[in-house]
């Protein structure tokens, strides 16, 4: 028997970076619970062709494209989206920029980069799909918005990541003012700080990066897809109906072991 406590079954989700890393993932754990799925990349052939792979074993899965570095681009991001579907029941603000440069080589373009995908891009993709989200709520059925942080904005790492960590820093500020803000709208905002999952941003599979998982993460090893498709499924049903603005440390005890 399905527990219907956790289905997320005939709900619409759209997940911003959805051809890789952590993106997928959460896109992947979407489609194979019934959700409708758009999944957003700047180059609309790989995100069809990522959208056609999540698909493949049953579901529902579409691609858009957006370049997310744009300031016009979640408008009309959202106005297609609006084209094509009534309402929005979970959004994923999971695209993310990173950079690892000394401070003497930070630049205001770089450090802009950073910002206008880490930051600007969620609080304008949830400001355009506000009307759609309010379509979706209720006051027996929510919406969902979750945004993907990291537990560089939780601590300072050992090496330098300036823009990134503030950016970090700042989403979880961001998804406590927006629900505190769409909360009695029944418009729910939570997010999600990650440790190490396998992404174009973090290899894994490297010495310096297992080493660490062994020295410093209590369950000694990377997350999974498993992992972070729990917690947002968790997020985006009923189950996790009474939280709101809330970010979850998804790292395996690294941030409680400090």
């Amino acid at each position: 028997m399905v527990d219907e406590l956790f289905s997320v079954a005939g709900k619409v989700a759209l997940v911003t970076g959805g051809t890789s890393g952590i993106g997928r993932m959460i896109a992947q754990g979407f489609v194979r619970r019934g959700v409708k799925t758009y999944i957003v990349a700047r180059d609309l052939d790989r995100a069809e062709a990522t959208a056609a792979e999540l698909a493949a074993d049953g579901g529902d899965c579409f691609a858009l494209a957006a370049d997310l570095a744009d300031p016009e681009a979640p408008a009309a991001l959202i106005a297609a989206l609006a084209g094509r579907e009534a309402r929005l029941d979970i959004l994923v603000n999971s695209a993310g920029a990173n950079n690892k440069e000394p401070i003497a080589d930070v630049t205001a373009q770089g450090w802009d980069d950073i910002m206008d995908v880490n930051l600007r891009a969620p609080f304008l993709l949830t400001q355009q799909a506000l009307p759609l989200l309010r379509a979706a709520a209720s006051e027996t059925v929510h919406a969902s918005v979750i945004n993907l942080g990291s537990i560089g904005g939780l601590h300072i790492p050992n090496w330098e990541t300036y823009p990134y960590g503030a950016s970090k820093a700042a989403i979880h500020h961001l998804t406590r003012a927006l629900a505190k803000r769409l909360g009695a709208e029944q418009i729910r905002v939570n997010a999600i700080a990650p440790g190490p999952f396998h992404s174009r941003l973090t290899d894994t599979t490297s010495e310096a990066t297992r080493k660490s998982i062994q020295t410093y993460i209590p369950v000694n090893r990377p997350g999974t897809p498993e992992d972070i498709q729990g917690v947002c499924i968790f997020l985006a049903s009923r189950a996790g109906a009474y939280v709101n603005g809330s970010t979850i440390a998804l790292d395996g005890g690294y941030i409680a072991a400090l």
